[in-house]
């Protein structure tokens, strides 16, 4: 309608005021006694002409400022984020994880090595609300551990769940102690120690055996990567989980050891390639970080590519011991980590946060921004593939 009535306006505007008779019959019939001369009616036709003209820069004006007649558009929402730390309390090495709609992390609780005696687990169905399961494995429950449960991985495998954990913080092969395996019906526990002794409970090509990680691969075979002191091995776990399957060498233990390695280290896969990632520095100093490589096998070669999270002195410090989640059916993932709120000095002061990580066209992960704000609110829609 706007376009029309400029057109018809630019249209009389542009048309020769020289028939005075036409211009008479747009304005309707009139009385020949009532005609006026035609100097009169030359000025009727000018004002006609002047204010079509006026009306068209008029509609002009408020078509290019953006004040033609509509409805403002409603302002955007912002979206319900989960801020970080996403949990109350003192922990690290956070295993994140998801069962059906429902996110989950296991940590490590954060204090003396004596006192960390138990494992707690939360679950979330929107990653903004969190809900505590208290205790759901404890050293009472396991004969050979009694202190130092450190870094838990889950893995669910024909209906049951298995926690992978550390124990003892063993130093040498003689003291009892090391990888450990409970099983229970539910995420939340109650486990039950699976094995009645360490899955592995000595040092191989030299990795202490904590900070383990359990990757499934495309064809279903699991993987457990694991190791502290600087050196990190695969080995390839039994169907049932009570032990390991020899490479072709004969070799139980591979050590994939890339430049840097610390401890902490996990792995998936997505586009065909292999992420090692895994952690540097001191756990208890600010530099803590994670870096990582690539590859086309799970067994390696892994060349560090370099560091993606680590300290912002506006933000917190040590941010490391890392894992990874998938959005179901998205190309969307985030890192849970644990760092230290600026200010903190005790070593075991770290809290868990969840980070939007992203790739770039070559696959490679761009570094991650550590915030306060976290990550949007999400549900999990039932039966959405992987």
């Amino acid at each position: 309608m706007v376009l029309l009535w400029i057109a018809i306006c630019i249209n009389n505007a542009n048309a020769a005021p020289t028939c005075v008779h036409q211009q008479s019959e747009f304005l309707g019939r009139v009385n020949p006694s009532e005609m006026k001369s035609p100097m009169s009616d030359l000025k009727l036709v000018y004002m006609m002409q002047t204010f079509c003209l006026a009306h068209v820069f008029a509609i002009l004006a408020c078509v290019i400022s953006g004040c033609a007649s509509r409805s403002p558009a409603p302002e955007a929402s912002s979206p319900i984020m989960s801020g970080n730390p996403v949990l109350s309390g003192w922990y690290a090495d956070p295993e994140g994880a998801i069962f059906g709609t429902q996110y989950w992390i296991f940590p490590t609780w954060s204090a003396r090595y004596e006192e960390q005696v138990f494992l707690d687990a939360f679950s979330s169905p929107d990653l903004v609300h969190w809900t505590k399961h208290s205790r759901i494995l404890a050293t009472n429950a396991v004969s050979w551990a009694r202190r130092a449960m450190w870094a838990p991985a889950i893995a669910e495998k024909g209906g049951k769940y298995f926690l992978f954990f550390g124990a003892n913080d063993i130093q040498n092969n003689q003291q009892r102690g090391g990888i450990g395996v409970a099983v229970a019906d539910k995420p939340e526990g109650p486990y039950k120690d699976y094995l009645g002794k360490p899955l592995v409970d000595c040092f191989h090509n030299g990795a202490q055996p904590i900070d383990q990680a359990v990757f499934r691969d495309t064809d279903g075979q699991y993987y457990m990567i694991y190791g502290g002191w600087r050196h990190c091995n695969i080995a390839r776990l039994k169907e049932d989980f009570r032990g390991f399957i020899p490479f072709a060498d004969g070799t139980v233990f591979k050590e994939i050891t890339p430049e840097s390695y610390v401890e902490g280290p996990m792995m998936f896969a997505r586009a065909g390639k292999y992420y090692f990632m895994w952690s540097e520095g001191a756990w208890t100093g600010p530099d803590y970080s994670v870096a990582y490589a690539m590859a086309d096998s799970p067994l390696g070669p892994f060349k560090r590519i370099g560091k993606i999270l680590q300290q912002d002195p506006n933000v917190a410090t040590g941010a490391g011991h890392h894992s990874v989640i998938k959005l179901p059916g998205q190309d969307v993932y985030y890192i849970v980590y644990h760092r230290r709120p600026l200010g903190e000095t005790n070593g075991n002061h770290r809290v868990v946060c969840i980070d939007r990580m992203e790739f770039d066209d070559q696959g490679r992960i761009k570094p991650v921004k550590i915030t306060f704000e976290g990550v949007p609110q999400h549900v999990i829609h039932p039966n959405r593939s992987h």
